[in-house]
């Protein structure tokens, strides 16, 4: 609870909470807990859990049975806090989702694959840095927040688990979509200088090289080298 920096009025969002126990270590700490569970027998299951165990706090969860990557509406108050111990195979994607739903969100803490949460937290130029390092940057600062040992599961995985944080900030000028668009495009082809890299994306490599320059990028870098506002000058740069 503490690495999340919860606070005694915040609503917090959790996604799969399984047999509840993170879910029981929230309620004492907060004003309401939503849960949202895919799987129909732990979603009916959980408030039983809950009125067992902490009948004094039953009132403060809401369960929410459906896929949190194609939720659209949460009922009641707007959560301000996301944690959750993310599905690993769609992380980066509820992640996102959950984010751009969720402007209300004013911080994250996200238990993930440990490769997957190097890959949210990586600054522009390092190895790690890519897709989801970018885009996670539109929406908030990440940092890893703690590493997990397949140990503490059961049944125990295969791999190991990382604690990835993130604090929200106001997005850089531009247009989300358009700068997505960009940064897939940059990063399909990360071997190549932008260039090359964003020539379909621009119509040829001579309109890819006019955008670039007209962004102040120099045309032979690399995306890994641009941070999430250069993406979005780049995608705002007239065709």
């Amino acid at each position: 609870m503490r690495t999340a920096e919860l606070r005694p009025d915040d609503v917090v969002l959790e996604v799969g909470p399984g047999l509840g126990s993170l879910t029981l270590g929230l309620l004492p700490a907060v004003a309401a807990v939503t849960a949202v569970e895919i799987d129909p027998r732990l979603a009916a299951l959980l408030p039983d859990t809950v009125a067992a165990r902490r009948p004094d706090l039953a009132g403060r969860l809401t369960v929410v049975e459906a896929d949190a990557l194609r939720v659209t509406d949460l009922p009641g108050p707007p959560p301000t806090a996301l944690v959750a111990n993310l599905p690993y195979n769609v992380a980066v994607p509820v992640l996102l989702h959950l984010l751009e739903l969720l402007p209300s969100l004013r911080r994250a803490l996200v238990l993930v694959q440990a490769e997957v949460a190097d890959r949210l937290a990586a600054p522009p130029g390092s190895a790690a840095y890519g897709v989801p390092s970018v885009k996670a940057a539109w929406y908030g600062t990440a940092r890893r927040a703690g590493s997990v040992g397949r140990r503490v599961f059961w049944p125990e995985p295969n791999v190991d688990s990382g604690l990835v944080a993130l604090d929200r900030h106001d997005p850089p000028p531009g247009d989300r979509a358009a700068t997505f668009a960009v940064v897939d495009a940059a990063f399909a082809m990360r071997r190549k200088g932008l260039r090359a890299a964003l020539a379909r994306w621009a119509g040829s490599p001579a309109a890819a090289e006019q955008r670039l320059r007209a962004a102040g990028i120099d045309p032979t870098t690399r995306g890994e080298q641009l941070s999430v506002a250069d993406f979005a000058r780049l995608a705002a740069t007239a065709p």
